[in-house]
């Protein structure tokens, strides 16, 4: 493909906004966080723990934040979103509803909901359970 000189100088302009846009300070910055420096908030059955939300250098949403639910529990009825969610279970046994099926999944497993599927959860073991959520593209209500 050949660009002329006239095409090159009109493309300058979205270079330039390119590189403005990806140096947002309005970005998450780079950043660690202990977990042990990370304070949860008890909202009925569950305990959630946030770990960062905002936009990326990309101008995606994403939000990280962990949950404990107790025995038993649901932490909300199943709903739809535009948000896009990744849970990663880290201890007990929860059960997940997804578009009408449900599934018993236990610690190392993964669920990732595509945007305005129905999904919700429920701890059906005996103990607390414990998993992280990763949320892309807009922010849950």
């Amino acid at each position: 493909m050949h660009i002329t000189r006239r095409q090159a100088c009109l493309l300058m302009p979205l270079l330039g906004a390119g590189t403005a846009w990806s140096s947002s300070p309005d970005s998450l910055p780079s950043s660690m966080q202990p977990f042990e420096t990370l304070s949860g908030k008890k909202e009925g059955q569950a305990t959630y723990r946030g770990i960062l939300e905002g936009k990326t250098d990309t101008g995606d949403y994403l939000e990280v934040h962990e949950t404990v639910l107790d025995s038993n529990a649901e932490p909300h009825p199943p709903h739809r979103h535009a948000g896009e969610e990744l849970f990663l279970i880290v201890s007990g046994t929860m059960e997940f509803h997804l578009n009408g099926k449900r599934a018993r999944l236990g610690p190392g497993s993964a669920v990732f909901v595509a945007s305005n599927q129905e999904h919700g959860l429920r701890n059906v073991g005996t103990t607390p359970m414990q998993y992280f959520v990763i949320t892309l593209g807009e922010k849950a209500p």
